[in-house]
């Protein structure tokens, strides 16, 4: 028998196309700041970018269907006293959203559901544990209010985002900066990239490594990894000689790689998007001009390429639409919000077919909104798959309940029992009247403030305003 000699897959033909000009989102002054996160994130409803601010840190948050030119004015997410590093949308809330930031806080905000219309300068809580700047925010794929954030001061911190507690603190397994975190498909284990070269598959309830490989690659230069839903590793890197890499690795065996792949000699950083339904991998070169995709299967050479996106202009960061924000009657399975200097431009992979019905094989059933678990039941213990949906209808997104963070009560010894801030702990009647004053005047000064930031956010916006009209009658 003749050996096959081009490998039969479904997705060989996938080919990239960026939309027309007047469907880009336009004069956005994308961040400069040096950090190789992605700078964008993306759900069905909105695209978030992180932007360019003086004094301080912001990002736009964009209904979908806001093209066009983005006007100097818009509001901004704009509560960070320093540069915004990293942004990741809540998967089991379409209106939620964490900022990692060089001012050494996480933020969590809520995001009204047509989107800004006032500047937000308040998020729903401010989480506070690390002592040096944080470059990276991952929501957990399937616990609700799970957050995890990674700092310069090489810690890792897991945060019930539900009471603002940090409840889990890895800040001893990295002797070295950390360059990515991922979560495995049901947020059992995470793995980490660092600058030590060293790859680290953790468990971060037990906290213990359960796997590690030193020089996963050997350059000096940032790698990543993330984790595939078959339980592999999959990571990009730097040969020693500069050249840019790709392997894949089991966790049980970390001596060899199962495969490995040069590529070129670019310096810029692989930023791999991954689709557990179809298992294709994207690589997106930071400052490149390209996206490269892979299909990952469990037969030699494991990782096949499939094809190169190419395009004139490098790409300043990227966003990834999550499965069901995609249009299955396009057949399109994986859409890409391309970040330039001045503007952010949509870029939509399809498979071609013949037919104008639902390809079942293409669209799978994927991870859904809805959240598979509790985070009290998971900081205990328990485990669960993302509850996936069938997208033979498309999706169509629902109501989403509102954050409410409920801070625990530092003043009650008994760490369980009660979780709302009344002061019930304290028998005296004295001590409550004075309480009570006290979070009266604390309530008022807030408020107060709230109020004089929004009117410096409108002034704000009245000054640019008052600015273009002059400068349309200089002109």
């Amino acid at each position: 028998t003749m050996r096959r000699v081009v490998r039969q897959s479904k997705f060989r033909h996938v080919f990239g196309q960026a939309v027309k000009n007047d469907q880009c989102y336009d004069d956005i002054r994308v961040s400069r700041v040096t950090w190789d996160s992605s700078f964008c994130a993306v759900n069905p409803r909105f695209v978030a970018i992180i932007i360019e601010a003086s004094g301080g840190g912001a990002f736009l948050v964009l209904p979908l269907h806001k093209t066009g030119r983005i006007d100097k004015s818009y509001p901004t997410v704009c509560g960070h006293t320093g540069p915004v590093l990293d942004i990741d949308w809540c998967p089991h809330n379409d209106q939620v959203v964490a900022s990692g930031s060089e001012d050494c806080t996480v933020m969590v905000w809520q995001i009204p559901e047509n989107g800004l219309t006032l500047s937000l300068t308040e998020p729903v809580v401010i989480l506070e544990g690390h002592s040096k700047r944080v470059g990276i925010v991952a929501w957990h794929p399937t616990a609700r209010n799970v957050l995890l954030s990674a700092g310069c001061d090489n810690a890792i911190i897991i945060w019930n985002v539900g009471t603002g507690e940090a409840l889990i603190n890895l800040d001893d397994m990295h002797s070295d900066m950390i360059y990515n975190v991922s979560w495995n498909r049901n947020g059992s284990l995470i793995c980490t990239a660092s600058k030590d070269k060293k790859v680290r598959v953790i468990d971060p309830r037990k906290q213990e490594i359960v796997a590690e490989k030193e020089k996963a690659h050997e350059g000096a230069r940032p790698m990543r990894a993330i984790f595939l839903a078959d339980g592999n590793v999959f990571t990009t890197g730097f040969s020693r000689m500069s050249e840019r890499q790709l392997a894949l690795w089991n966790p049980k065996n970390m001596e060899e790689p199962i495969a490995l792949h040069e590529m070129d000699t670019s310096n810029g950083v692989l930023l791999p998007f991954y689709d557990p339904d179809t298992s294709i991998i994207y690589l997106c070169g930071k400052g490149d001009s390209s996206i490269r995709y892979f299909e990952i299967t469990d037969e030699s050479p494991y990782v096949h390429y499939l094809n190169t996106f190419s395009s004139k202009e490098p790409q300043r960061g990227m966003g990834y639409m999550p499965k069901r924000g995609l249009d299955v009657n396009k057949c399109e399975i994986a859409r890409f919000f391309k970040l330039h200097e001045r503007k952010c431009e949509p870029i939509i992979m399809t498979v071609p077919r013949k037919s104008d019905l639902f390809q079942d094989d293409l669209y799978p059933d994927t991870a859904g909104p809805e959240a598979a678990l509790e985070a009290e039941e998971w900081f205990e213990g328990k485990n669960a798959d993302p509850l996936l949906i069938s997208l033979k209808h498309g999706y169509i997104p629902g109501k989403n309940r509102d954050l409410k963070v409920v801070k625990k009560n530092i003043l009650d010894s008994k760490p369980t029992a009660n979780k709302k801030c009344d002061l019930i702990s304290i028998p005296k009647k004295t001590a409550d009247a004075a309480s009570g004053q006290n979070e009266a005047k604390l309530d008022e000064i807030l408020k107060e403030i709230k109020s004089i930031k929004d009117t410096i956010c409108n002034q704000d916006e009245r000054i640019s305003k008052l600015e273009q009209q002059m400068a349309k009658i200089a002109a």
